[in-house]
This record gives C-alpha cells, structure tokens and sequence, in this order.
C-alpha cells in the first residue's frame, strides 16, 4: 500500500496554523484527537540526509592516513588509523561499535548506564571489551583528566554539547565534533565514520536502513503514531524532527496533526494528554515505578480513555535506543520495533 505522507508545518503553514496551531501550545485536551492528515504540501526531509557541503574529508579514500576531517568544531588532522578512541556523546559508543571499532574511554548520558542495556544485548562479541570499557564520566561535564590520562588518539564528541571544550579537548588529543540531537544521526554517523576512515561501510548501513523502511511503509496502511516519553520531571511527545520521528518519516507513516511541530520535543501536562493519542503510541520511561510521572499520567483517565489504551495500542519501548542514544543500532532497534507492531 502507497505510504501515507508527512507534512511538516513549515512547509504547509497556511494548512497547520488551524489544525495544530503554534509548535509552542500544545492541543487543546477538550477536543476529540484526530488523525485527519494535512493537505498536500512539497516534503522535505526533517533532517540532513549526508554530511554537508564542505565537511568530512572528501577525496580521501576510506582507510587512508592521515586525513583532515572538517566538522562542527573545526578542521582536525588524524595522522594515522586511531586505536585508542574516547566517545563522549550519547550515540556514538553506538555508532563506533556498529562499525566494528571499539573505543576505550567512554562517557554515559543523565540517568543512564556507562553501557546501555540495548548494547550490550546488540554487541555480545564485545562483551570482553565492553567490560574493560574507562568511564570518563558524564557526557556533559565529562573528566578531562581521566581522558588525558587514557593519551587517546581520537576524541570523538558532539557540538551541542561539548563545543565549550573543544579546545580543551583538541589540546589531549584529535577530536571530532558532529553536530548531536537525534534528528542528526545520520549526518553525525556519516561524519564519524568519515574520521575513522570508513565511509563506505556507513553510507552502506544508511542506505540499507532507508530501503527497509521505505519497504514498511510501502506495507502498512495509513495509522498514525505518537511517540511519548516520561522522565522524572518532563512528559513529552515528539514532533517530526526527532530521532523517532525521522525514522517514522523515512517510513512514510502517519502522524496525529498534534504532533507535526518543527521541534524535536513538546512538553504536555495531564489536562494536555490527549496531544499523546494515535492509533499507536510508543512510550518510553526512565522511571516508571509509584509515584512516578509515568504512573500519573498513564492512570490518568484521560489517558486511560484515549483511543490507543481503548484499543490496546499503547507500546511501551525500551528508552534508550528509542529516546536516549541516537546511534545507528537504536534506529535499527526503533524501525525493527514500528515494523512488529505495525505488520502483526
């Protein structure tokens, strides 16, 4: 079946601006949700594609050095293939390890694991290493010391939120800086890839990605998804231009008009939840237990009574891979997700 169309509210302003108002008021709760889509407009992808004009290293063939890799801190020159890496950013000890390289030191993200669970579960044949893994404490405050300490050969970190030590950074060791938020990771993977020398090999993962699901959404139908999640003081629904919700356009699904915002994230409070709704709704939590955010919210009758919990569409995902860690494994592990509960 033909992939039902996303449309983002920049491009088709003049249709959202009475469907779904300001990305910055979220749906008015006294209204039934709806999964009426908007009128055609021209589609855009919500995120880079490729690494942009300018940057990595281009003519330099994969596995030869040094390189010069231009990014979002500056230009670096790596002068031979690195073996000892540190990755700060959330996503990259994903993405590094889905190329089959194996860093040394690594930083975690806020309420997370040094390794998430989902990575060690996609990586038994590093469990070894893994084990052996230096933490260099969280990724945004990371120990400098610690990292001089490990005298890496390639520091590999994120613009968002790392650029205020760059030079720092650069001092210990090469380092790389792609450009972070989950809506980037292709880009960010490509670029990666192109400081370790292995282009080829993600460009091919990439493509490879958007052909399987292209082929979900040439099969499912035309139901909407909502993607959700709980932290200890935030409750979220995430727009088009997120790491969730790039897969699902790469899919060609669906979205509740409420959730066709130009920003990575909305915040809802209890008398917001039926912005949540969908035919299906994906949440994740990071803490789910009494008293909860996640417990208050998903008793609440409003949510109780949405058309998903009625129906028995309410998905709850494991929170890293699908909001956390932006790497390449975590999209496969989110497209894998859409693909179980939308074909069964």
């Amino acid at each position: 079946m033909k992939r039902a169309p996303i449309f983002l509210p920049l491009l088709a302003t003049a249709v959202l601006v009475t469907a779904c108002g300001s990305s910055e008021n979220p749906a008015d709760p006294s209204t039934t949700p709806t999964t009426t889509l908007a009128a055609p407009a021209v589609v855009e992808a919500p995120g880079p594609t490729g690494i942009p004009d300018g940057m990595g290293s281009p003519g330099v063939d994969d596995g030869v050095f040094p390189r010069t890799v231009v990014h979002f801190g500056g230009s670096t020159e790596i002068p031979a293939e690195p073996t000892r890496i540190v990755v700060i950013a959330t996503g990259q000890l994903d993405a590094v390890l889905t190329l089959g390289v194996v860093p040394t030191g690594v930083a975690y993200g806020d309420g997370a694991a040094l390794v998430p669970d989902y990575v060690g579960r996609e990586f038994p044949q590093f469990s070894a290493e893994m084990a052996e893994f230096v933490d260099v404490g969280n990724r945004q405050a990371p120990n400098l010391e610690a990292i001089a300490a490990l005298e890496p050969d390639l520091v590999l970190a994120n613009k968002a939120a790392s650029e205020d030590i760059y030079a720092t950074l650069s001092a210990i060791a090469p380092t790389v800086l792609t450009e972070g938020t989950g809506v980037n990771w292709k880009q960010d993977f490509l670029l990666l890839a192109d400081a370790l020398g292995r282009t080829e090999q993600a460009q091919s993962f990439v493509d490879d990605f958007v052909s399987r699901a292209q082929d979900l959404g040439d099969e499912v139908g035309d139901d909407t998804v909502s993607f959700v999640r709980f932290t200890a003081d935030r409750a979220r629904v995430f727009g088009v231009p997120s790491f969730a919700g790039y897969i699902a356009w790469d899919a060609g699904l669906a979205r509740p008009e409420s959730q066709q915002f130009d920003k990575t994230s909305q915040d809802f409070s209890e008398e917001e939840i039926q912005s949540a709704d969908a035919d299906w709704v994906f949440v994740g939590s990071q803490d789910n237990g009494p008293g909860s955010r996640q417990q208050t919210y998903t008793t609440n009758p409003l949510w109780t009574g949405m058309s998903a919990s009625t129906e028995g569409h309410i998905v709850t995902v494991d929170d890293d891979p699908w909001y956390l860690n932006a790497g390449p494994t975590a999209a496969t592990i989110v497209l894998d997700g859409l693909t179980e509960t939308l074909t069964r």
